[in-house]
């Protein structure tokens, strides 16, 4: 796992125990502290042992740059979260959007009709990529000048994104779903609106749960789902593109209930 900081990344936990239940008892995961000026460094110097990398904050968009090939996928988002070895060198891959897919999918929650996505960074970019379905994707954001990331996503997925302010509450409770991308204490204001059992609301937070918002929500009688699942759910699918077998979710999901109680698993 390469970011910073990562010292409180929940990764080795997911990881290692997918690696103990498929028996790879030869594998290690580290959390490891690296920028972005950083990156290119470290990856040249990284052994051949090495098959991939995890990465987080402020590296996603950098694994972009600094791989020799990118998925489709990761193209079209904008960012990164995987680094994989390959005959070519470091393929760059990202696993984001179906930490997303896969957590609704699990919950039940269709990722259709009107949804609101909460923040324009590299989760939220992830989130467009998840939503093939919806009719209408609303992105909030404290300052809209600052959403072209988010908006160039929108065009390469061919994606039609209207970008408001948060403080916009008609987006807010038109919204079938709601996809909070923002930083623990950001939503919290607005848990004081009147939500109704029509909606679901995936937030990213995960620690403490729920969140203020999600509360709100599972209050008003609707469906809430915790941002473990989307953690679990990309941690499985980078496990499997790192060791080529299924990964052992329920062991993952147990190691992460284990290591964080009460984090919505």
């Amino acid at each position: 796992m390469l970011g910073k900081p990562v010292e409180h990344s929940l990764s080795p936990v997911l990881h290692l125990a997918a690696y103990r239940a498929l028996g790879l008892t030869g594998w290690s995961y580290t959390a490891i502290e690296c920028d972005s000026d950083g990156l290119a460094g470290l990856l040249a110097r990284s052994g051949a042992d090495v098959v991939g990398y995890s990465c987080t904050m402020p590296l996603k968009r950098q694994v972009l740059r600094v791989a020799g090939s990118v998925s489709p996928e990761a193209a079209a988002i904008g960012a990164g979260n995987t680094l994989l070895r390959g005959p070519a060198g470091w393929h760059a891959d990202n696993t984001d959007w179906i930490g997303i897919r896969d957590a609704l999918a699990e919950a039940g929650l269709a990722a259709g009709g009107a949804v609101t996505v909460l923040g324009a960074g590299g989760t939220a970019q992830a989130a467009l990529a998840a939503l093939p379905d919806a009719d209408r994707v609303t992105v909030l954001v404290r300052e809209p000048s600052r959403a072209g990331d988010l908006l160039a996503t929108a065009r390469r997925l061919e994606r039609p994104v209207t970008v408001a302010p948060l403080s916009h509450r008609q987006h807010w409770l038109d919204a079938d779903l709601i996809i909070a991308t923002l930083p623990a204490g950001a939503a919290d204001r607005y848990a004081g609106l009147p939500f109704h059992s029509g909606q679901a609301l995936l937030d990213v937070v995960y620690h403490p749960w729920p969140t203020p918002l999600a509360g709100a929500l599972a209050a008003a009688g609707a469906p809430v789902v915790s941002g473990a699942a989307m953690l679990l759910h990309q941690a499985a699918r980078q496990v499997e593109l790192m060791t080529g077998s299924a990964a052992p979710v329920e062991a993952m999901r147990a190691a992460m209930s284990a290591a964080v109680p009460g984090c919505g698993l």
